[in-house]
């Protein structure tokens, strides 16, 4: 065996003294964001039994992290954050009267590729707005999530919003099997043309199909994108993942965010556990979706509770990884001053007194543990950049200098 003790495994991290601060300051501001907005933070365990997230087939078995307790049982560890809460609030909460909002700050574990950002334990923040089935409750969600991406200190947002009931209406329409249409949708959401053009012409699929199909692929936007699929789409379920859109984007003008935001049909991932509208938020120098989200009215169902649902979740380490490489990334909070002490009775208590005063003001404050003279105290803070010095004489007096 090799000796690992000074390595961590692959895809976790030691977050350092600057990003570590950064990041707790950025999970507060989170924090504060999703109370004032309504959502009342819940924190689910670290461990979940298997059956879980197995129960409704929502996420790859190979993608958990496993184990087996004492009994033989199996367990995962937290995969997201979603399917704890829709377990929650078919459980713990089930007397509680909808609509549900709630949110979490937790760390997730899931064993697949990392690198380029991307963690097998990572943090994320994120809200559930469950028993509202409207575009207003989706709208809202898509804002919150906006909100508290550029609440980072990012400023570079795309939001790209999509419908999978768009494409359930086409599969309907063209009368493709369920096999014909996972392959489709897996081409779409990859963007591979060719392989979309060759499961057009091997279904035989109509010009009129097949132009459909180039335009879900190139065409980007906003109103102007569901005009021009409106006058192409003959089904009603179609139609109505569009005026579902439309509603959306009416409520996010609103918001004042339809800067941030562009319709993109072709995003058909997880079509067994989105069932409406879904979104993805991205920045520039990540190569991952920092931001995620959508409707998922079949999973809290799943626990024996009929509850629709829509939410989203935010990347905090990447995040934080955009910030670092977008050089936004704050500068490290530094100690304001350091206070040392003559030799003598009193002198220690008067500098803890001291410090204390001080940190009531807001300052960072250490105090000297090493006896240095007010000589040495001097060049010490000079050398670690603290600019305010406090050296308590013999005669308790405080004298104050600026490094």
């Amino acid at each position: 065996m090799g000796n690992y003790r000074f390595h961590t495994p692959d895809g976790v991290i030691d977050i350092l003294p600057q990003e570590c601060s950064v990041k707790r300051k950025l999970e507060t501001d989170l924090r504060e964001l999703f109370s004032e907005h309504g959502y009342s933070e819940v924190e689910t365990p670290g461990i979940e039994y298997y059956d879980v997230y197995a129960s409704g087939d929502f996420v790859a078995t190979e993608d958990m992290y496993k184990m087996t307790d004492k009994d033989g049982r199996i367990i995962a560890m937290r995969y997201d954050g979603t399917i704890p809460v829709a377990r929650l609030a078919a459980t713990l909460l089930k007397d509680e009267k909808p609509p549900l909002r709630l949110s979490y700050i937790e760390n997730m574990f899931r064993f697949k590729e990392s690198g380029g950002g991307k963690l097998r334990e990572f943090s994320q923040g994120g809200v559930e707005l469950l028993g509202l089935d409207n575009a207003e409750a989706d709208a809202e969600v898509i804002a919150l999530g906006i909100t508290a991406a550029l609440k980072t200190g990012l400023t570079d947002l795309q939001i790209s919003i999509g419908q999978v009931e768009f494409f359930r209406g086409l599969v309907e329409e063209w009368g493709l099997s369920a096999e014909d249409a996972a392959e489709l949708s897996t081409a779409i959401d990859q963007k591979d043309i060719v392989r979309i053009e060759k499961t057009a012409g091997r279904l035989g699929l109509s010009d009129d199909a097949k132009e459909l199909l180039d335009m879900i692929s190139n065409r980007f936007g906003t109103y102007d994108v569901l005009d021009a699929f409106d006058q192409k789409v003959k089904n009603e379920t179609s139609k109505a993942a569009l005026s579902n859109l439309r509603a959306i984007l009416d409520a996010l003008s609103d918001y004042e965010l339809l800067q941030y935001v562009s319709i993109d049909l072709g995003m058909l991932r997880s079509l067994d556990y989105y069932t409406g509208m879904i979104f993805k938020g991205f920045t520039y120098e990540v190569g991952f979706p920092i931001l995620g989200g959508g409707r998922y009215n079949k999973v809290v169902s799943t626990f024996g509770r009929e509850l629709s649902a829509v939410g989203f979740c935010l990347g905090i380490n990447l995040c934080l990884t955009a910030l670092r490489r977008q050089d936004k990334l704050p500068e490290f909070v530094k100690v304001d001053a350091i206070v040392g002490y003559a030799e003598g009775e009193g002198m220690r208590k008067a500098a803890f007194a001291t410090a204390n005063a001080l940190r009531e003001t807001g300052l960072k404050v250490i105090v000297d543990t090493q006896g240095l003279s007010e000589e040495a105290l001097d060049a010490y803070a000079e050398e670690h950049g603290i600019d305010q010095v406090v050296f308590v004489d013999e005669e308790e007096d405080t004298e104050e200098e600026d490094t």
